[in-house]
């Protein structure tokens, strides 16, 4: 928590640099302590110009998901207030669940530079390679029955489109149940797991992957990056702070939205964002593949597709294919 606080000082200082003997005063800690965060906050990758005349200057802070940097300016109340941030971790909704079991308070975040085993739905993996994305998990405790929570993932959906196009203005849509694409390519996935009795739910785990700045050719096909997709607009590299801060806090918003107001609004939102509304898909699962037009979407956030027969079908769960 100091490196934190002296990071404060030095960002709200009027006059660019603080003396060593403010600092001090201002931190309550020795020079000698001084100095030794300061080499802290420069091994990972803070530019602080050191002046024995002027004191202290922050020039630069790194793009780095250090929690202190997102939690910086962050606009929320409860999601986020705790964020736990590692170089690496096998998968930090693995990582979420056992704090969870553990007790850990509603709001955590778990955020890592890169995962070694990154989960995506139905067993596959998620590719994770380092520095260019955003891997967080989120521990929510939403007083809600087992099976409302595809609600949670289509209001996490919603949160990170959003969030994409209030940071860098392109065409984000979502590809139900849990995608995010640009340009017909995926750049985000959901993962929401859950610890539950049959009468109501322990926790929720919200995983969002989303690739920022990765390079093209470190992803699986039809995988991209905003970067990549925005090189066609001219956006230059992405924040991935910028962009966590502004995901956790949409992802806040919409879900005391769902707590306050209910589900409807949320699906009125998804449905904005939607790329499926209308559109002829394929609909895998474990034991039939069906095809048809979307439909709508239902109460509970199901699919409603139409078959070639006419008939409306629900669709809770599968793997959804554009024709």
């Amino acid at each position: 928590m100091l490196d934190e606080k002296i990071l404060s000082i030095l960002r709200t200082s009027r006059d660019g640099y603080v003396s060593g003997e403010e600092l001090c005063k201002l931190a309550d800690i020795s020079r000698a302590a001084i100095w030794k965060h300061i080499e802290k906050l420069r091994a990972e990758g803070y530019e602080i110009d050191a002046s024995p005349h002027l004191g202290y200057r922050l020039v630069k802070a790194p793009d780095a998901l250090i929690s202190s940097e997102i939690r910086w300016r962050m606009k929320t109340r409860m999601l986020g207030r705790q964020i736990m941030s590692f170089k690496k971790v096998d998968s930090t909704n693995d990582v979420a669940y056992g704090l969870a079991e553990k007790g850990m308070k509603e709001g955590a975040v778990i955020i890592s530079e890169e995962q070694a085993k990154g989960k995506g739905r139905q067993g596959r993996l998620w590719i994770s390679p380092p520095s260019g994305g955003i891997y967080m998990s989120c521990i929510l405790r939403p007083e809600m029955s087992p099976r409302e929570i595809p609600k949670i993932t289509l209001v996490a959906a919603v949160a990170v489109a959003t969030a994409i196009r209030d940071l860098t203005g392109l065409d984000a849509v979502i590809k139900w149940p849990n995608d995010i694409l640009i340009n017909g390519n995926k750049i985000c996935g959901i993962l929401t797991e859950m610890k539950a009795e049959q009468d109501g739910i322990d926790f929720v785990i919200v995983g969002i992957g989303v690739n920022v700045n990765t390079a093209g050719r470190l992803l699986p096909k039809g995988a991209s990056s905003i970067r990549e997709e925005g090189r066609r607009t001219g956006l230059a590299t992405v924040s991935r702070v910028d962009m966590a801060r502004r995901i956790l806090e949409k992802l806040e918003e919409n879900y005391i939205l769902l707590k306050t107001k209910g589900f409807k609004p949320i699906i009125e939102e998804w449905k904005n964002l939607s790329s499926m509304i209308g559109a002829r898909i394929k609909v895998i699962q474990q034991n039939r593949t069906l095809e048809g037009q979307v439909h709508d979407i239902d109460s509970d956030g199901a699919l409603i597709v139409r078959l070639g027969s006419g008939v409306l079908e629900r669709i809770s769960s599968g793997d959804v294919v554009a024709l």
